[in-house]
């Protein structure tokens, strides 16, 4: 069966042509020949060449070259995916290697053996499909940017800390400093990585993401760096890995406390020279990339335990981010909750469906052990279970009678007086007027004491 492939040989010489064809079209699916480089716009307009084979001399008795780079950089001007493999005479070696400094992908020496001839193309071919992923993945990338609708994406919140962070963010994201992101799961640590890179000079490049957590050893160099074929048993092609996809871009390492010390020397070695090489080969790739990690593990504790590389800690956290858990923002919850409701009240067909403020006092002052991951799911679960228009009752977002969820113990004298306000509240069904009598308040004090808290 022939692969699926256009393949363009651009020599003057009709002997070597037509021999190439008639090999060649016995592997491949469109193989087109010219003896005149200058026709080159034509084929181009015809079709989407896979790999252009070219010449380095056309006319007798040149044999300097020239021609061949004239020639090569006017296909890269036109392609820039371009995948050209050089056709030269042994003694023109040295201008082949330079010519690939050039955008050259590849050489072949003539007169060629053909099997030789059939994997250098073979090769150029993955090399070709692995360009036009990286582009797609680019393409996908400034897509997502562009429908993002503000510059912090779904980094919500108007908390003090949250308007720290995102003022921090403002900062970091026009240099190309190494962030260090803290914060317990679910606190959304990935969403400020991205609010970094969307408002960054990276932006309309890749942002990868890698969850370090979820690599074995065996895998981590394949997936960071990536492997030629045959590097291992199931290497059957060329892989790019993720530091080459995130090159010009942005690449985000979560869960880097997971890393065994052998890995974390590695990474190291990577990060601090941004080049890579393959598993398998020994070619170096230079890789031009912004560096931010994330954790939710006591790093400096770690490396006091010698669990953890100074040298590496100090390598990715040239700016640090603590984000707070959600029991540190109550005031963002129901920010939170509008957000997540809107987003499940058209999934789930109920548009007309609205949320009743008396439940924010418990919620507000509910522990959030899953922080917004775990808001976010309750959400989805309240409008799910909800059988009437309003959703009224706090328990269908603990799943769980409110007087047994776990709050948050107060741990000054005003936290104190925040929960017996809600408590109040609570007993009193939101009834302003009966819970400032019953704390012996008037009503604009009792509001004062809501907007100090957060709770209206």
């Amino acid at each position: 069966m022939k692969t699926e492939a256009n393949i363009l040989i651009i020599d003057d010489d009709r002997d070597v042509l037509e021999t190439a064809r008639m090999f060649l079209k016995q592997e491949f699916s469109s193989v087109d020949i010219e003896e005149d480089p200058s026709k080159i716009d034509g084929y181009f307009e015809m079709k989407n060449y896979d790999v252009i084979l070219l010449d380095m001399n056309f006319s007798k008795g040149v044999n300097d070259g020239q021609e061949g780079f004239k020639w090569l950089r006017h296909i890269i001007n036109k392609d820039n995916e371009a995948i050209v493999i050089l056709i030269t005479a042994y003694g023109e070696v040295d201008l082949a290697v330079k010519a690939m400094k050039e955008g050259a992908s590849d050489f072949v020496l003539k007169p060629w053996k053909n099997q030789k001839l059939l994997a250098t193309i073979l090769s150029a071919l993955e090399l070709r499909k692995s360009k036009k992923e990286v582009t797609k993945l680019k393409a996908t990338q400034s897509a997502i940017n562009s429908d993002t609708n503000t510059k912090f994406s779904n980094f919500i919140g108007e908390s003090d800390g949250v308007k720290q962070i995102k003022s921090l963010i403002s900062k970091v994201a026009v240099t190309d400093a190494d962030i260090l992101i803290l914060g317990e799961n679910g606190t959304g640590k990935e969403l400020v990585a991205r609010a970094i890179h969307n408002q960054s000079n990276r932006k309309d490049n890749t942002f990868i993401n890698v969850d370090l957590g979820a690599l074995t050893e065996s895998l981590f160099e394949s997936e960071l760096f990536g492997h030629v074929k045959g590097a291992f048993t199931d290497a059957k092609t060329d892989k790019v890995g993720r530091f080459e996809l995130a090159d010009g871009g942005t690449i985000f390492l979560d869960e880097i406390g997971n890393l065994s010390l052998p890995l974390q020397a590695k990474l190291l070695t990577v990060l601090q020279s941004k080049k890579i090489q393959r598993v398998g080969s020994s070619k170096e790739i230079n890789v031009n990339f912004r560096l931010i990690c994330a954790t939710n593990m006591p790093l400096a504790e770690m490396v006091a335990e010698n669990k953890f590389r100074q040298d590496l800690l100090y390598r990715i956290n040239t700016v640090e981010i603590k984000i707070p858990a959600l029991n540190e923002r109550p005031e963002d919850i129901p920010l939170l909750i509008e957000h997540f409701f809107d987003i499940y009240s058209k999934k789930y067909g109920k548009t007309s469906m609205k949320i009743g403020k008396d439940i924010y006092p418990s919620l507000k002052n509910y522990d959030w052990p899953g922080n917004i991951r775990e808001l976010q799911h309750a959400t989805e679960r309240a409008v799910i279970l909800s059988e009437s228009n309003t959703i009224d009752n706090p328990e269908l977002f603990v799943n769980q009678p409110v007087s047994k969820v776990k709050i948050h113990e107060p741990k000054t004298l005003e936290d104190m007086e925040k929960t017996f306000i809600i408590e109040t509240l609570e007993a009193n069904k939101g009834n302003a007027t009966a819970t400032a009598k019953q704390l012996g308040l008037t009503r604009t004090a009792l509001y004062r004491r809501l907007n100090k808290y957060g709770l209206v």
